[in-house]
Formats: structure tokens, sequence, C-alpha cells
């Protein structure tokens, strides 16, 4: 299979029939997903005067986002998207209701750290059904890698423009704005993609029996998942610490600013790594892209000044969309058809978890020692986890087991 793509392809995959419709309502779906969890935050620390409160806060919506991915993505799956996340945008948009009334009403952190769990629970996992989608209209080669590079780099164009929306609406008369926008935004993408006849289209599959832990069960797919956790575990780190670098160098406003740089140069490299990358063999790309991504990370111990932190910044950053498209495109490899959507799921809860194990250690270090074993620690972790990727990687080169044959969802509807 060939994991690469030319900007032709690129324009193949977005004008294919029936997708133009996904495509958008994906985009006004997604927005909002760097966006919700901040505001949340924001808004929490704005009514409480509590940083603490606003941390456990939005910490519960991430691990709610991380238990939320993989049930979303196996309904799908078993189900296809629509009838799950009509269920889902119910309960988020429920629970995002309570939730402000909760926080209005000055309720004590003991129900607003539920409240958030179910905030991210219920988040519509758009990303996933439209990372499977692709799969389903286009056929394997260059244009289906375009669009899995499509999805990796949409999203970190969403990882830019999130965090400044929040901040912007946080200027508002009333705090709570940016909650509600971003999660009107996803509620009303999520219903245009859901109720998009192409996404209709993909009705309930008879399937074989699958093992309990669904796709996890396969070895690729933990490999996969690993190279997930490596990749959050590093990001998590830096996450942390530039904010600190900032507010240390007496420009805390800067912190927010020196992040979205290496989400720039994430997105241009991006597109040009997806024209000719390499390594070519999949099970070699995981491990070496994320010890690339943990030896640029070593960079940004070196700077004294915000100046030169931006600089390493935007080199770090050039390693980040390959790797989220090497993990959409792995997941083919080492899992049968049919579990796309789970399987891109227990990929966004790797690399949530990898973020919350990541923040969490970095908090501590900074607390104790400063910034810069910080980013030392975020390459040391990264190189481990690559490290053990690398071990793994016959499991990736083999692929689906040949005691569980893959089968499509059309010989599955067949039956």
């Amino acid at each position: 299979m060939s994991h690469s793509a030319r900007l032709s392809d690129y324009r193949a995959a977005l004008t294919t029939p029936g997708m133009r419709g996904p495509v958008v309502a994906s985009l006004l779906a997604r927005l909002p997903i760097a966006m919700v969890g901040l505001s949340l935050l924001l808004y929490v620390e704005r009514a409480t005067g509590s940083f603490a409160v606003a941390g456990m806060v939005s910490a519960a919506a991430l691990v709610g986002v991380a238990l939320g991915s993989v049930v979303q993505g196996r309904l799908m799956d078993r189900f296809g998207p629509t009838r799950p996340l009509a269920w889902v945008i119910g309960m988020f948009a429920f629970f995002v209701t309570v939730s402000v009334l909760a926080v209005e009403a000055g309720a004590s952190v003991f129900l607003l750290v539920p409240l958030a769990l179910g905030v991210g629970m219920t988040e519509p996992m758009v990303g996933s059904a439209s990372r499977a989608l692709w799969e389903r209209m286009v056929p394997a080669g260059p244009t289906r890698m375009a669009g899995y590079a499509y999805e990796a780099i949409s999203m970190e164009v969403f990882f830019i423009l999130g965090p400044g929306l929040a901040g912007l609406l946080l200027a508002a008369p009333w705090a709570g704005t940016g909650v509600v926008v971003g999660a009107v935004l996803m509620v009303v993408g999520a219903l245009w993609f859901a109720f998009n006849p192409v996404v209709r289209a993909w009705g309930p599959v008879e399937q074989a029996p699958r093992p309990l832990l669904g796709a996890f069960a396969y070895p690729g797919m933990r490999t996969v998942a690993l190279a997930a956790l490596g990749f959050g575990v590093t990001i998590g780190f830096v996450e942390v610490a530039v904010p600190a670098f900032a507010k240390a160098a007496g420009h805390a406003s800067m912190g927010g600013l020196m992040l979205s740089l290496w989400s720039i140069s994430s997105v241009v490299f991006g597109v040009l790594y997806g024209m000719r990358p390499w390594p070519r063999p999949m099970h070699l790309r995981l491990p070496v892209l994320l010890g690339g991504f943990a030896l640029l990370a070593f960079l940004l111990a070196i700077p004294a000044t915000l100046i030169g932190l931006a600089v390493a910044l935007f080199l770090v950053g050039t390693l980040i969309t390959p790797q989220s498209t090497a993990h959409s495109a792995a997941i083919e490899q080492v899992t049968p058809n049919g579990m796309a959507a789970e399987a891109f799921g227990w990929v966004i809860t790797s690399v949530t978890v990898g973020l919350a194990i990541g923040q969490g250690l970095s908090g501590q270090l900074i607390e104790h020692f400063g910034t810069r074993p910080a980013f030392i620690a975020s390459g040391v972790a990264g190189l481990l986890i690559a490290l053990a990727v690398w071990l793994l990687r016959g499991t990736v080169q083999r692929g689906v087991p040949a005691e569980v044959p893959a089968r499509s969802e059309m010989e599955l509807a067949s039956r």
C-alpha cells in the first residue's frame, strides 16, 4: 500500500463524490475540540477564583474524552455513526447545560467534576467517524492517504484556532460564552454530519464475533496505541512547560501564542511530508517519527529567551502532523475492516492519557526544579517509548493475525 500523497491526491480526496457535506460538517463539529475544554477551565476559574478547582474540572473532562472515544467508536462500527452520534449529542447538550447551571449556582467541586466527566464522555467523536468514512468512500492508495493526512492537518489547524477563540470569548461580558459557543458549534456540526445522506447510508453491519477488547486485542493495534501514548506524553510535558517558561520570562500572555508556533510548522511540514514520507514501511515509521520528535524536544531545553524558545518550538513542531497521519494510516494495517472508528478511538484515548500523564509530571518537575528539566524529561520519555515501539515493530509489520481474517463491511453486510 502506498503511504504517500501528492497535492493532486488531496484535491481528489476532498472532491470525492458525496464527501463534500461530511467534510464541511466535520470541520464545524471539530473546530471547538481544543476550545471547549479550555473555555470550561477558564470559566470555572473565573467563577470560583481557584485554578485548583478549574484544573480538576478540566482533568475530569479529559478523562471523559479518553473513556468515551472507544465506546463511541465501537458503537459507530456496529450501528453506523448516525444513531450513536444522535444519542451522544443529546447527552452532551444535557451535560453542558447542567454544568453551566451548576457553575452559575456556585456548586462545589464534588458536583462540577462528575459533570465535567460527563461532558468529556459524551463529546461527539465526529473525528473517529470522519476518519473511518475515508476508508469506506475512497479506495486504498494515495488518495485515501491524502484523506488521512487532511484529517491530521485539519486537527492541527483547530488546535491553533481553538485556544485563540477561547481567549477571545473570555473577554465577553459573560465568562461562560466560550463554553456555550463551542458546544453549539459542536452540536450543530455533529448533527449535520450524522444526518448527511452518505453517513446515514452507513447503516448497521452484521459483524463476525470480535474480541472483548475489540481492536485493542490485536498486537499491532496495541503497538500503534503505544506510539500514540508516547506522542501524547511528549506533547504533555511541553504544553505545561512552555506557558511556565513564558511566565518566568515576564510574558505570561505569550504562552498560548508560543504553542501555536509548533502547530503552524506542523501543518506546513505535514503537507510536505505526506508527499514523500520516510521511512516508507509503517512498522519503521512509527518508532522513527516518535524518536525523532523526542530528540527534537531536547532543543527546547537550550534557549534562555522567548525568541530562542519560539525558534525551537517551530523546529520541534515539524514532526507532529506526520505522526498523527501515521497513526491513522497504520490502523488499516493492524486491525480488520469494520473496526476503523473504534481503532481510531483507541488512538484518541492513548493520546489523551499520554497528555494527562505528561502534563501531570511536567507540573511537578516545574514546581520543584524549573522548566528545563521538564523539557529534558519530555525528550527522555519520548525516546523510551519510541524504543519500546521499535522492539514491538514486528507486530505492525505482520498486520492482522492470520487466524482472524479481515472482512470488509460489504462482505459482512452481504451475509
